[in-house]
């Protein structure tokens, strides 16, 4: 069996965040999505690029509302020079005209729901995790090989991150996912996050949760395991049997 755990550390600096979360399992590879459903998938990021404009009220990505409260939530944890939550990254390529394009089928349907919502969303596969998966405070020196990178980059300590045995799975809460863990095309079992630090924004999260989940169902043919909201009081999930 394994395990979503979020450790008190977390909770500590963020006590009203929730975390929406879906198992996906039994997901068809890459190979395997029809012609019309791969349409329909790249059809929705499309949407969902022009639907991020609705988020961007000020030019400077620093101002919009959803990009704010991610940047002063960065500092509360230690975090690499640099490091911006996800859903920075997506709005600041709509916002310069350089729309979020396709990568894997799971990739671009929880990226179509990220814009949708301007919510940091990730995805990372069961089974290449060792053991749980855990969200809290690191002392540092976990394992850690970016997607993209060719050298490893430890945790600093004081970090915040996504851990399982073998090292880190997410630097910096949402920043950047790492190689071992990461969605490929013929991943079969999906842990799906989307995380949000703004209490006023449940129903939002909600929502997101609920059409990430509608998505894996009918596009990629997932049997939906696991979803639920993660709170304070309700800290830990199973992801896997």
């Amino acid at each position: 069996m394994k395990q979503f755990v979020t450790e008190e550390s977390f909770w500590e600096l963020f006590p009203e965040a929730q975390i929406g979360i879906v198992v996906a399992h039994n997901m068809k590879p890459e190979a395997e999505v029809t012609a019309e459903d791969a349409a329909a998938i790249a059809k929705a990021l499309a949407e969902a690029n022009g639907k991020a404009d609705q988020h961007l009220e000020s030019n400077t990505i620093s101002q919009n509302e959803v990009v704010a409260v991610w940047r002063e939530a960065y500092q509360q944890f230690k975090t690499k020079k640099g490091a911006r939550c996800s859903i920075e990254n997506l709005l600041k390529r709509v916002l310069k005209g350089n729309p979020v394009g396709a990568i894997t089928p799971s990739v671009d349907i929880y990226n179509t729901v990220s814009l949708t919502y301007a919510l940091p969303v990730g995805g990372e596969d069961i089974d290449a995790m060792d053991g749980d998966i855990r969200l809290g405070i690191t002392e540092g020196g976990d394992s850690f090989l970016a997607l993209g990178d060719e050298e490893e980059s430890p945790t600093l300590e004081g970090e915040l991150c996504y851990r399982d045995n073998a090292g880190a799975i997410c630097r910096c809460w949402n920043w950047r996912d790492g190689v071992r863990t990461a969605l490929t095309d013929d991943s079969s079992k999906a842990f799906l996050i989307i995380e949000s630090v703004d209490p006023a924004r449940a129903d939002d999260l909600a929502a997101a949760t609920d059409q990430l989940a509608d998505m894996v169902q009918r596009y990629l043919g997932a049997d939906i395991f696991a979803k639920q909201i993660i709170t304070r009081e309700n800290p830990t999930m199973v992801i896997d049997e």
